[in-house]
């Protein structure tokens, strides 16, 4: 069994999805969680899960948005052990209909906002030496056309791990990476797609997948709350690709 009791975990995106179940399966492991998002109707349906579970609503692209969650965990609870970077958006985006808007609003949410909540976390992280989980995508390793810029933000994401890693690594902070693959939750649906869209990618997404279907939000979760175990001392820098098989194909 995972022990987290009297750690402090924050998660990004924890309104929904992955977020959601990292948030309940951190909690469930005895960790006081921050659960952080844009929906505070969402966050609430969280929080009710699991007493240990406190919220935050907020926009972590905002300028002022690092400081405000880093306080938040440290202001309430006087540490920080854990941030676990889920916070994303997919963007189906054709070459030919990309804009500069487009690709800079998908950089600002998937790959500047976690850069900078983990420089706001860092003071509290080297003091707990504590550890770092971004959360990628089999698409951050592998091709995805049409959704290209998508991946480009996920190889991103991958990199800052293994890079921080070394960089961190003096002050025995941890950091890797959870690459999932498609998995049940409200990405698509929130990705500008139509339903029928939606529900025909979803079908296509399972039948390509070794395993036959779509994984379950808590079959990710499980393992970003390994990644993040204190006793997992010796383990660092790493991408676990959780998709069912699909990167094999």
């Amino acid at each position: 069994m995972v022990d987290f009791a009297d750690r402090v975990v924050i998660v990004t995106g924890a309104g929904s999805g992955i977020g959601r179940a990292t948030a309940i399966a951190f909690a469930h492991a005895g960790a006081r969680v921050l659960g952080v998002g844009r929906r505070q109707d969402a966050l609430a349906d969280t929080a009710a899960v699991h007493p240990g579970i406190a919220t935050l609503s907020a926009d972590i692209r905002a300028d002022d948005a690092p400081r405000a969650v880093i306080d938040a965990a440290a202001d309430r609870w006087g540490r920080i052990d854990v941030l676990v970077n889920n916070a994303g958006a997919t963007t189906f985006m054709p070459l030919a209909e990309t804009t500069a808007a487009r690709v800079n609003d998908l950089f600002a949410l998937n790959v500047t906002a976690p850069s900078l909540l983990a420089r706001a976390a860092l003071p509290h992280l080297r003091e707990s030496r504590g550890s770092i989980v971004n959360v990628s995508s089999t698409f951050g390793h592998r091709p995805l056309p049409g959704a290209a810029h998508y991946a480009a933000t996920k190889a991103a994401v991958e990199q800052l791990t293994r890079s921080w890693a070394l960089e961190l690594a003096g002050d025995r902070i941890r950091v890797n990476s959870v690459a999932p693959g498609p998995t049940e939750s409200e990405a698509l649906a929130s990705s500008g797609l139509s339903a029928d869209a939606v529900t025909s990618l979803e079908q296509e997404e399972a039948s390509r997948v070794p395993l036959g279907r779509r994984g379950e939000p808590t079959e990710v979760a499980e393992w970003i709350v390994r990644l993040a175990d204190p006793t997992t001392t010796w383990l660092t820098g790493q991408v676990l690709t959780v998709d069912g098989g699909l990167e094999l194909t």
